[in-house]
């Protein structure tokens, strides 16, 4: 909001403003249907007549942009590259730095569409998919949006044939449903074209109107507006400054969506072309984080728009992460990422579709596919077009094309991904089916062929940001480089992106000693800022065990400083191939299907793991399931499912016994190769006794879950007690309510047993208030002792009755945000229709068999979102297998084989 003295100015705002509030109901009455969705795009937000917006003004010449009134200009070069560099400058002059962790704000989709009308359609996709489809949830952003001040929602037209006009009129008599929000930055109706102003957007934000579950703000450069040669220019001006404000000052995670059709009949024009080259360098990349490529996808008849869709679903997961901490353990951590017995693939080819037929194969074998773009033709026309010396060039893209054929390497490898980590998404989602890429550029002296002169380092660092814009999981640093390049680099990963460092040398040709080796690994650490360091030598011959020259110094490198981080050690050539079975971590394969290999030496992964369990440095361990009358239980199809995903030789077994000690006096507890097991009922307190050491989890909730089998310094045993019934419960909560927790906000807990003390863990740990419920008072006073929280004596919703459920929320002014129902199925327990009534509560029932208890088949009716005990299973037993064997899990291989033994049959 800015204040003007001059009248003229001010007089013109105000009749902008007056238009725009006359036309609000006007607009808010037109409902263009699709097969009965409604596809809602916010055009314009009205505002007081006190408030300054970007606006075109139809009936002059003139622009108003940040409250400045600009003559409009001719169309030229000259004037968008000015104002472009202008926009820069400010910018560099500006910079803040924004995280995106607990992130809680509106994504920006920015670039130009082509007739596919490519950022609309995905910003539809993705808000939809941020509140997990559910109708509901985004009618009630809609009407939120439509409550504040200014919010006006206008429906987009769609074309479409006859038939699905009448199904969308017939539709449309029944119900309608919102589809998405896209909240654009740029319009146009009857009177003109208008931008809005982003201070305006930054206040909705702040009142909480605008939040990441509330729509998608796209900024389309190439938007109707744009086809009025009259006022190209300043709307240039206008949305590049907007862009720059929501990116610098409010502080958006903004992508860049680059649509390059590959054809001259795509339905972007020539002049679109030009804008997008003009603008592209100045505005569209400085002002974003991420970058997705598009080609015809947007008008094609087949499915490859999914791909897009889920590309972009991907990308915005992995920059909501939490950054990586350097030493840190967990969810995007190195340790898990480069964890024990994990591979990934050298590509060589220089075009990623070369690689499509032994895809599916590679993908059983792999954890990850190393995507090295110095091998790359694509690489070759870069540095090409960057010097000048190929005019072939001219016509090419090869920035693009790195990044496109990145994408196209996710979607080959996407349908066979059975090993890929889990990747939370907003809402309840997870990413199951993305293999993790590992972005090299290796240069000539380090066993690549990327030029390591001074103009090709620089390139190379160009490249390597492009590879934090990509999303990728892992980027490979080579440590010997240009320490400001490093620097800002570094920064740039650190500030605004979640990438986990990789930092590497390669020594080519000659042998070093083992002190200079150690030397080269604390190199790597990258000043502390690496996750992991990777060293690869070269050894003259190997009379004198010199192929273990790496492995060892990794090791002595690890004492020396803290926080370890994974050390990677190999040695080149063929005499370096024994170094690749004794490296523990992140050892990169070829495959026996490719028509070569990447690199002299390199083994497979299977020729690995054979080396590794005749030598005994992977053997054979024993697991299993701990409880009484489990013949139920699904654990042993999980955890031996997720074993055989990942070429683990490990069993797992049943242990039904009546007491804990016939278990502990019995052979597998007794086995040298016993792994640890998991523990359910009713041994999970019994066993605690029997344990060496209890996590901080285990001794606040009082029950073990999870044995995990450790060695000392000396080779002893070490058994330690640890719970993830508490992340099986947290996990997928944190994931639907997010960290934004308001005060009144209450877990209503049910049941006072071992699974309703991991409830109230988890419930703590999410910052929800607890209210417990049992019909045995003083186990749930037990668990308000011991977790905090209320009692209450009766769900009833009469405030007059002392300790009621009604009562306590009154009181407090409270409302239940979460129910945990850790009630036997058997006891078919509905809630009371008071609770939902009002704001529907997150159900979860820790029960996974049956599928459908009463109490889920209630609150589904009533439209609550819930969680089933299933989903708790494969959560706490990811956690407990990546526990056990210090590596990522399969996670959609956990989550398929509990599905497929907890959904009911056709029958049922």
């Amino acid at each position: 909001r800015r204040r003007r003295d001059d009248r003229e100015t001010s007089g013109i705002l105000r009749r902008a403003t007056d238009r725009l509030l006359e036309h609000e109901m006007e607009l808010l009455k037109r409902h263009y249907m699709r097969g009965g969705v409604m596809a809602l795009n916010l055009c314009v937000i009205a505002m007081m007549v006190s408030a300054v917006t970007s606006f075109v003004t139809p009936s002059t010449t003139s622009v108003i942009t940040g409250g400045v009134l600009a003559e409009s200009r001719s169309y030229t070069k000259s004037d968008v590259t000015s104002l472009s560099a202008t926009v820069d400058a400010q910018a560099e002059s500006q910079k803040s730095t924004f995280k995106f962790d607990n992130y809680n704000k509106p994504i920006v989709l920015l670039g130009l569409s082509s007739e596919g009308n490519e950022l609309q359609r995905l910003a539809l996709s993705l808000s939809a998919s941020l509140v997990g489809n559910n109708p509901q949830q985004m009618q009630s952003a809609v009407e939120t949006l439509e409550r504040s001040q200014g919010a006006l929602l206008v429906a987009e037209e769609e074309d479409d044939d006859g038939d699905d006009n009448n199904a969308a009129e017939s539709k449309a008599s029944d119900e309608q449903q919102v589809a998405g929000i896209s909240l654009s930055a740029v319009g146009l109706d009857e009177e003109g074209p208008f931008v809005l102003d982003a201070g305006l957007i930054g206040e909705l934000i702040r009142e909480k109107t605008l939040s990441l579950t509330s729509g998608v703000v796209v900024l389309d450069f190439n938007h109707p507006a744009f086809h009025n040669k009259e006022y190209e220019v300043d709307l240039i001006r206008a949305l590049s400054s907007v862009a720059k404000q929501l990116y610098e000052e409010v502080g958006l995670l903004s992508v860049y969506v680059n649509v390059q059709p590959d054809d001259s009949d795509s339905g972007m024009s020539d002049k679109a072309k030009e804008r997008k080259e003009m603008i592209e360098k100045d505005v569209l990349i400085p002002f974003s984080d991420y970058e997705i490529c598009v080609k015809n996808e947007g008008t094609a008849e087949d499915s490859s728009w999914g791909n897009i869709e889920w590309e972009l679903q991907r990308m915005i997961g992995r920059a909501l992460l939490t950054p990586p901490v350097v030493g840190g353990t967990g969810t995007n951590s190195a340790d898990l990422m480069m964890g024990l017995n994990t591979f990934f693939l050298s590509l060589s080819f220089p075009h990623v579709e070369d690689a499509s037929p032994y895809i599916e194969q590679m993908c059983q074998d792999v954890d990850s596919m190393e995507y090295r773009v110095d091998l790359l033709q694509a690489a070759k026309d870069y540095l090409a077009k960057a010097s000048g010396d190929d005019d072939s060039c001219d016509d090419k893209d090869p920035r693009f094309d790195i990044l496109y054929q990145q994408q196209r390497l996710r979607f080959m490898c996407r349908p066979n991904a059975q090993r890929a980590p889990a990747l939370p998404f907003a809402g309840s989602g997870i990413i199951d089916d993305a293999l993790p890429i590992v972005y090299t550029v290796r240069t000539a002296h380090q066993a690549g062929t990327w030029p390591d002169d001074e103009e090709g380092i620089k390139h190379m660092f160009d490249l390597l940001e492009l590879g934090l814009r990509s999303g990728a999981e892992v980027l490979d640093v080579e440590s010997a480089w240009d320490a400001k390049l490093t620097d800002k680099l570094m920064k740039r990963a650190k500030d605004r992106h979640t990438s986990l460092i990789l930092g590497s040398h390669h020594v080519v040709g000659e042998e070093i000693s083992m002190d200079k080796a150690i030397e080269l690994y604390r190199q790597c650490r990258m000043d502390g800022r690496a996750h992991g360091a990777k060293v690869v030598l070269s050894i003259n011959g190997n009379d004198n065990d010199e192929d273990q020259l790496a492995y060892k110094a990794s090791i002595a490198a690890a004492k020396m400083d803290k926080p370890e981080i994974p050390n990677i050690g190999l040695i080149l050539g063929e005499d370096g191939s024994y170094s690749r079975i004794i490296n523990p971590r992140f050892t990169p394969v070829t495959h026996e299907t490719l028509p070569f290999k990447a690199a002299p030496g390199q083994l497979t992964a299977a020729e690995i793991m054979a080396g590794r369990l005749l030598t005994g440095q992977v053997p054979t361990e024993r697991y299993a399931i701990l409880g009484h009358n489990i013949a139920y239980s699904v654990s042993p199809q999980m955890q031996g499912g997720a074993f055989a995903a990942v070429k683990l030789p490990h069993t797992y077994s049943r242990a039904d016994v009546e007491t804990v000690e016939e278990f502990i006096e019995g052979p597998i507890w007794n086995d040298d190769n016993f792994g640890g097991c998991s523990v359910t009922i009713p041994h999970k307190t019994n066993i605690i006794p029997h344990v060496d050491v209890l996590t901080d989890a285990a001794k606040e909730i009082g029950s073990v879950n999870t044995v995990i089998v450790k060695k000392d310094k000396k080779g002893t045993r070490v058994l330690i007690g640890d719970n993830t019934d508490w992340k099986g419960i947290y996990n997928p909560l944190q994931r639907r309510i997010g960290d934004d927790i308001k005060s009144g906000s209450y877990a209503l807990i049910l049941g006072g047993g071992g699974t309703a003390r991991a409830a109230a863990y988890a419930a703590s740990k999410l910052g929800l208030n607890r209210i417990y419920y049992n019909r045995t008072p003083e186990k749930a006073q037990d668990l308000a002792n011991e977790f905090g929280g209320s009692v209450a004596s009766s769900l009833s919703d009469d405030a007059d009755t002392k300790d009621s459920l009604g009562a306590i929320l009154a009181e407090s002014q409270g409302n239940i945000q979460v129910v945990i129902s850790t009630l036997p199925a058997a006891a078919e327990f509905e809630l009371p229709e008071w609770i939902l009534s009002n704001e529907l509560p997150i159900v979860f029932d820790v029960n996974y068999k049956p599928y459908n208890t009463a109490l889920l088949l209630q609150t589904t009716a009533k439209g609550c979102d819930v969680v089933r005990g299933s989903e708790m299973l494969w959560e706490q037993g990811v956690g407990q297998f990546e526990l056990w064997t210090g590596r990522t899990a399969p996670y959609g291989v956990m989550k398929k084989v509990v599905l497929e033994n907890c959904l009911p049959s056709e029958s049922d």
